[in-house]
């Protein structure tokens, strides 16, 4: 059985990593591309795994398996995004169990790409190769990108991986130095087993979580998740504009207060796709979209709800008044 039988919905990604661990050609760099939640984080496990393993025994292929998913393997750094709190970065898991407030988008930070040139500076301690992973590396800002460069060039007997939603979302000097495996979205069928294997197979019942997930399993179970998290009543609520500004205010003030960063921005999402769906409400797009600008630029939240609800409030033809005035 094929080691990539676990990845559903990706035969080209699952033959092109097949095909190189199969010829023993192996790049020193790939770049896995696609939408959020279709496979590249479960791509690259697999393919991480495959890459530790090779040249072993069955027995070793077995140790190796059970360390490499146990998360202590010692030719293995894996990295993510990280918020930085009193001289500490935390991953968004870590950050969630410390209760952090988190009010900007987590970053790939130029310690950590530094932390890959000294993992890479010894030799590997028990695989032919070390495997280094960065998750959402559109995350890196231009110096961390820029100093991984130099690593990308002359990485050693190592394999980068880098994860990433799009080609634009990375400078063209980091495309250029890695072998593209593209990812896309599922098909219904294959989005069912997907779920299936999650035991969430009854989503696919539910037109809205099919719509916002638009063939991406992974977005669907967060969308799921996120809904659990909204405060009783809130997410019916905003299906419609406000209907006062008082009630607008109320709303601004409870997602400001409710919410953090990456929930609103998803709510960003959810909001834009109702609107539309319900009535093809299309002259609100730019209303939410700017919203979303807005928040990532570090405006305070709950003026940015504020605007963009009254704004809903007061009809199509009203446009926005930028929170940053």
């Amino acid at each position: 059985m094929s080691q990539f039988h676990s990845l559903i919905g990706q035969p080209q990604a699952v033959e092109l990593l097949q095909r190189a661990l199969a010829q023993n050609r192996i790049a020193p760099a790939y770049l896995f591309v696609g939408p959020e939640g279709v496979g590249k984080g479960l791509a690259a496990k697999l393919f991480t795994e495959a890459l530790l393993s090779r040249g072993l025994t069955a027995t070793l292929q077995t140790t190796v398996a059970h360390r490499f998913w146990a998360g202590n393997h010692p030719d293995l750094l894996w990295l993510e995004p990280t918020y930085q709190h009193q001289g500490k970065l935390l991953t968004a898991a870590e950050a969630e169990t410390s209760n952090l407030k988190r009010r900007a988008p987590p970053l790939i930070r130029i310690e950590q790409i530094r932390e890959i040139s000294r993992f890479l500076s010894r030799p590997p301690l028990e695989a032919e190769q070390a495997v280094v992973v960065i998750e959402a590396a559109q995350a890196m800002n231009e110096g961390a990108a820029n100093a991984l460069l130099k690593t990308l060039e002359e990485p050693g007997l190592a394999t980068l991986i880098l994860l990433a939603p799009s080609l634009d979302s990375l400078l063209p000097t980091l495309i250029s130095r890695c072998q593209r495996i593209p990812f896309y979205r599922l098909g219904p069928a294959a989005m069912k087993q997907v779920l299936a294997v999650q035991g969430h197979a009854d989503l696919m019942q539910q037109p809205e979580l099919v719509g916002l997930a638009q063939g991406s399993p992974g977005l669907m179970l967060q969308a799921w998740q996120q809904f659990q998290t909204l405060p009783a009543g809130l997410g019916e609520q905003l299906r419609h504009p406000p209907q006062s500004a008082l009630e607008a205010l109320t709303w601004a003030k409870t997602l400001e207060q409710s919410l953090d960063l990456p929930l609103q921005l998803w709510l960003i999402d959810y909001l834009q796709w109702i609107y539309w769906h319900r009535g093809h409400q299309a002259q609100f797009m730019s209303l939410f979209e700017a919203a979303r600008q807005q928040l990532l630029a570090y405006v305070q939240p709950r003026l940015v709800w504020e605007c963009t609800l009254l704004s809903l409030l007061q009809g199509p033809s009203h446009q926005a008044t930028s929170a940053k005035t």
